[in-house]
């Protein structure tokens, strides 16, 4: 599968990984990787925005059938993962290829995909803890695991091949940041 044109953008939650990619829409022909995951979905998703929303039941017999190019078990407890199909849906449509993960599958799709490009969106952890806290009105048990996960996630930075720091107030600067390493591979490919 040629991966020259999809480009991993990956980050903890209140990093503004979404934000990003929602304002490289505006600028660049996009398309969405779409994972599909065994969590409900919230107020506002609906099936293919932004998730495939599956039965645990027909999540485990898409890994047991090998249909999964990639999956994992979050810190939530649900599966979360992209088939084959949906990839091969992507780096075939002829836009700039956006896959979403977690660091787990940015390993995994390094291994895959040695040259796919991945990009690491990131914050000062005080500024992810205050947007978890504004964004989710979360417990303080959910918020302590959340920046648990997020300090693990920022013990794997070596496995990204660029690091957009999201400060506040600087979202313009990032997403400027994320359109110029696209263009770069886009324009070498």
């Amino acid at each position: 599968m040629d991966t020259k044109h999809l480009f991993i953008i990956s980050g903890p939650s209140g990093s503004g990984q979404d934000s990003i990619i929602e304002e490289l829409a505006d600028r660049l022909p996009l398309e969405r990787v779409i994972t599909s995951t065994t969590r409900k979905p919230r107020p506002g998703e609906a099936e293919g925005h932004p998730y495939y929303f599956l039965d645990r039941s027909v999540f485990e017999a898409g890994i047991a059938e090998e249909r999964f190019i990639e999956w994992a078990q979050e810190y939530n407890d649900e599966l979360y993962g992209v088939t084959q199909d949906e990839l091969e849906r992507v780096a075939g449509c002829g836009k700039v290829g956006v896959w979403k993960m977690e660091w787990k599958g940015v390993v995994t799709a390094k291994r895959l995909f040695p040259g796919i490009v991945a990009i690491l969106i990131s914050a000062p952890l005080e500024s992810i803890e205050a947007r978890l806290r504004k964004r989710d009105n979360p417990s303080e048990a959910y918020l302590a695991e959340r920046m648990a996960y997020t300090r693990e996630w920022l013990d794997h930075t070596d496995i990204y091949d660029y690091t957009i720091e999201n400060h506040d107030g600087q979202l313009e600067q990032a997403v400027e940041a994320a359109t110029a390493i696209i263009e770069k591979h886009r324009n070498a490919a």
